[in-house]
């Protein structure tokens, strides 16, 4: 039998990068998917690559009136769910005395209080015993020009321990993985130019203790490791950054 056959997961964020691969791990997997994206263009790609085997939603992780929107969705394509994925994010290069109150407002919006209305309004449709994993980031050496991408992953990094607790109870486990240098479309910073896009994956595996920056892939394996597998792990963060967090300073 496939390994996630019989499992029902919705994605936030499934249309590209490491949400994309999660999906794709999950539909190899047997499970029955429902994901969402904002982006049209996105959209419409990840409908034709994946040929109408996963339900394709447009949702703004934003908006609390298209999470409640969702909500009824994966109500009527599911009734209930076993995993659910929070993935969406943006981030911006900036240095904090540069930053201005809509830009703040924007990446909070999306990071944070998406995040939670998210989880807020789809949990009554997590069946007990199911999960939920968050997307953070690893601490790394410090993040200069991302302190508020940074203070709203560390929000999450929070939402997973008091949540877990809130939802013990029902044997919901919800953890958070935390990925280093991810080779990505965007590599998580939206708006780079190619030069800077070079400049960052120079970084990335300079500094990062593996010298390499990580695979989407790797990350997916770790979620749903998370996800499935971790039957006893609650509260709790992944760190996949290749030694990064850990070890890096010690290099």
């Amino acid at each position: 039998m496939p390994k996630y056959a019989n499992k029902k997961a919705v994605v936030i964020g499934g249309t590209i990068g490491m949400g994309l691969a999660t999906v794709k791990i999950l539909l190899d997997g047997g499970a029955e998917v429902l994901l969402t994206g904002r982006n049209e263009k996105n959209l419409a790609a990840v409908k034709s690559e994946l040929e109408n085997n996963a339900q394709v939603v447009q949702s703004d992780i934003a908006s609390v009136a298209d999470i409640g929107r969702l909500s009824e969705i994966v109500k009527e394509k599911f009734g209930e769910f076993d995993f659910l994925f929070v993935n969406a994010g943006v981030s911006s290069l900036e240095p904090f005395e540069k930053v201005t109150e809509k830009e703040y407002d924007r990446i909070f919006n999306i990071n944070t209080k998406g995040a939670f209305f998210t989880v807020q309004r789809l949990a009554p449709l997590i069946r007990n015993g199911g999960s939920i994993v968050f997307t953070t980031v690893t601490n790394g050496t410090g993040n200069p020009n991302l302190s508020v991408y940074s203070g709203s992953k560390a929000a999450l990094r929070v939402f997973a321990q008091v949540f877990a607790a809130e939802l013990v109870s029902r044997g919901i486990r919800v953890n958070a993985v935390a990925p280093g240098f991810i080779e990505t479309p965007t590599m998580g910073v939206a708006g780079l130019s190619e030069e800077e896009m070079a400049a960052l994956m120079s970084l990335g595996d300079e500094i990062t203790p593996m010298k390499r920056h990580g695979t989407v892939e790797e990350v997916a394996r770790a979620v749903l490791f998370l996800a499935f597998d971790a039957t006893f792990t609650t509260g709790a963060e992944l760190l996949v950054d290749g030694g990064l967090a850990q070890i890096g300073d010690s290099l």
